[in-house]
């Protein structure tokens, strides 16, 4: 494991990051031995946000007595100054500690998400108000959008920008990483298996691995999913014709039209379990038909309740046609389950 500048922020963290929302599926003793076992194999550099449920009072429980030997972020998706200065505080209270490392503004993706945190009594103004007096040491901000990212580094406001990056979505290979090195900004990977979608870490992290300055926070929520990746950091990498060959099948099997499951559609007002829903066809390309189907029925039986009420469309940072998929998945879902032998109870037509 290398530990590497932070950009500018003077701060070194591990090359390898943790991304701190899979914990909340765990109980606390379990996640506390998770994020103790990935510090001691080497993470230094911890990434959770205020809405990630019950991460933070996780962590804060699981770093007692050696808060002064990580690198904590955390983030807020409030706009205003007075959320994000509740957010500073409810984040301290629950991580144990009187100051973050890295605080972000979380998911400014349009023009609008802009004004609002820039203009009168927005977030920027709490965060840096909360960086004045000690409570945050750097301001980072976060985005889905390439063109909204890049507006953003070019600021000269922020001491870092998290945004997507793996073997699928490459775009801010072409331009992004450069505008973040030359504005001297760390450059933090979030999604590193696309939302789930790539189950190779191995090739995942050889993909990653090969772009200098950035900095993957894989979610973790087992001590062998940390041991893996970590295992990874402990040879030369090398990008073999087989990688190639793998990453491109990815690529053309998912193309752009995939859930990363950063779950912001959610909730639907009708009750559509949209993420799951829509990872659907994944599902059903590693398992047969009917196993899909049975596996998936609770969550693809809530489909038909969509209105198209375009609610889950506004809210998605990717743009995707929501309804149009959703519609198209369980079109297939009723095709494996026709085609099951047997029949299952979720299989019953609604």
């Amino acid at each position: 494991m290398k530990y590497l500048p932070l950009g500018s922020t003077g701060l070194t963290v591990s090359e390898c990051g943790f991304g701190c929302i899979p914990i909340i599926r765990l109980p606390q003793d379990e996640a506390v031995r998770v994020l103790r076992h990935a510090f001691d194999r080497g993470i230094t550099f911890f990434d959770t946000a205020n809405a990630y449920r019950d991460s933070e009072e996780k962590m804060g429980i699981a770093f007692a007595g050696i808060r002064h030997k990580l690198v904590i972020a955390t983030k807020s998706l409030l706009r205003s100054a007075e959320g994000v200065t509740g957010h500073v505080e409810n984040s301290l209270r629950k991580l144990g500690t009187d100051y973050l490392d890295l605080y972000q503004l979380h998911q400014i993706a349009q023009e609008k998400d802009w004004a609002e945190v820039t203009g009168p009594s927005g977030a920027l103004e709490a965060a840096m108000a909360a960086k004045a007096a000690g409570k945050v040491r750097h301001v980072g901000v976060t985005s889905h959008n390439l063109e909204m990212a890049l507006k953003l580094v070019r600021t000269g406001l922020f001491d870092t920008i998290q945004f997507p990056f793996n073997l699928i979505e490459e775009g801010a290979k072409d331009e992004l990483l450069g505008a973040a090195r030359d504005a001297g900004m760390a450059f933090i990977c979030m999604k590193p298996f696309g939302g789930g979608v790539i189950d190779n870490a191995a090739v995942a992290f050889t993909y990653l691995r090969s772009h200098d300055g950035i900095f993957p926070i894989p979610g973790f929520e087992s001590c062998a999913q940390v041991d893996e990746v970590l295992s990874f950091y402990e040879r030369d990498n090398v990008v073999t014709e087989q990688d190639l060959a793998i990453m491109e099948q990815y690529r053309r099997e998912l193309g752009k039209r995939f859930c990363r499951r950063c779950e912001y559609c959610q909730p639907c007002p009708q009750g559509v379990m949209i993420t799951p829903a829509m990872g659907y066809p994944i599902v059903a390309s590693r398992m047969s038909p009917a196993v899909a189907a049975e596996f998936c029925s609770k969550a693809m039986e809530t489909v038909p309740l969509c209105t198209e009420c375009g609610a889950c469309i506004a809210r998605c940072p990717y743009e995707l046609p929501i309804s149009d998929i959703l519609k198209a998945n369980y079109a297939m879902y009723r095709g494996h389950v026709a085609g099951s032998q047997g029949g299952f109870a979720g299989g019953k037509s609604s």
